[in-house]
Order: structure tokens, then sequence, then C-alpha cells
């Protein structure tokens, strides 16, 4: 029984490096089902096995590797900082996201999950970088480096929106730096105590 178990993962990791591979390459759109089965070595079906939809096997990378940066940022959060270091992390943990995956693929990434088609409903709290976020606004405010007013959770979400936003419209490293740096600040003035 481990035995047939330990295949079936196997299996399903070889069908997902050879979709990303796939993704990466062509985008989500643009892959083609008998590629990605090909290059894992299964059958057709395997892979509707596993899953149901190519937005399907999205969904899986983005799960891993939110629940990846989230290890990452709680392990910044576990030391000394602010909130200005804690944003900045968030942004160089999702910038390297978009490093990883490629340009295309990132931009499909946040695609699914922003779209109203998404396979798979779920709330914030399934996000564990929203999570995090959202915490560590709320020690700031309880620390008094916040307004007591401002609603962590729309304060996490507005700020991550606007770093997608950044990276997906935004080519030129140094014009994307700069604007990077500045929706930080923003958003500390944002949230400070007046």
């Amino acid at each position: 029984m481990k035995t047939r178990e330990a295949r079936r993962l196997q299996t399903r990791e070889r069908i997902l490096g050879a979709a990303v591979a796939e993704f990466t390459r062509l985008g989500m759109a643009g892959a083609e089902v008998n590629e990605i089965v090909a290059a894992a070595g299964v059958a057709h079906g395997t892979f509707y096995f596993h899953f149901p939809t190519k937005e399907h096997v999205l969904l899986e990378l983005e799960r891993r590797e939110e629940a990846r940066i989230a290890t990452e940022l709680e392990r910044f959060l576990d030391r000394p900082h602010d909130l200005a270091g804690a944003l900045a992390e968030a942004v160089a943990l999702v910038t390297g996201l978009e490093r990883r995956l490629g340009t295309l693929l990132f931009k499909e990434f946040l695609a699914l999950h922003f779209s109203p088609s998404r396979p798979e409903k779920d709330d914030w709290t399934d996000h564990p970088v929203i999570v995090l976020l959202v915490r560590e606004i709320e020690r700031a405010r309880g620390d008094g480096a916040v307004h007591q007013e401002v609603d962590a959770f729309y304060s996490a979400i507005f700020f991550l929106l606007g770093v997608y936003g950044v990276l997906t419209t935004t080519d030129d490293v140094e014009s994307r730096t700069t604007t990077l740096s500045k929706l930080i600040a923003s958003a500390l003035r944002g949230l400070e105590v007046r």
C-alpha cells in the first residue's frame, strides 16, 4: 500500500514538473497536455486523474509557492524587525517568486489567483502570506506604530495588490525598484499614527 502511494506521489510530481516546465515555456494557455504527458512519461488519462484541468496544476503550484514564501516570511518575522522591514521582505519574496517562475508564468499565476472562474474558491485565511501580513500590521498597531482605525486585512490586501500590479506592468528594473520602494513608503504613511 505504501509503495502504491509513493508511486502515485512520484507520478504526480513528474506531471507537475513537466507542466510547470511547459507553462514556463509557453504559458498555461499555450501549453498542450500531450506535451506535458510525453515529458512526464505518463498516459494522457493519468494527467486528468491527478489534475482535472491545467488550472489545477497552477493551483497546486500556487499552494506550494505560497507555503514556501510564508515559511520564509515567518522566519524573517521571528527576528527583530519593524513594519517597514516586513513589507520590504514581502516585496523581496514576491519578486523572487517572479524570478523563479519567469514573467509569463508569474502573470498567469496571478491571473488565476484573481480569476472569478478559479476552479477552487477559497477564503483569505487560506493564503498564509496574507495571514502573516495581517498579523504583522495588527502587531504594529498593538505597538502603537499603526493607527488604531487601520483595517489590517484591507491594508495587507491593498499592499499585495500594489506589489503584484507593479510586477506585472513594469518591466524596467530601475523603474520597478523605485516604484516598489515608493509603494512601501506610501503604505507606511497610510498606516502610521498621525
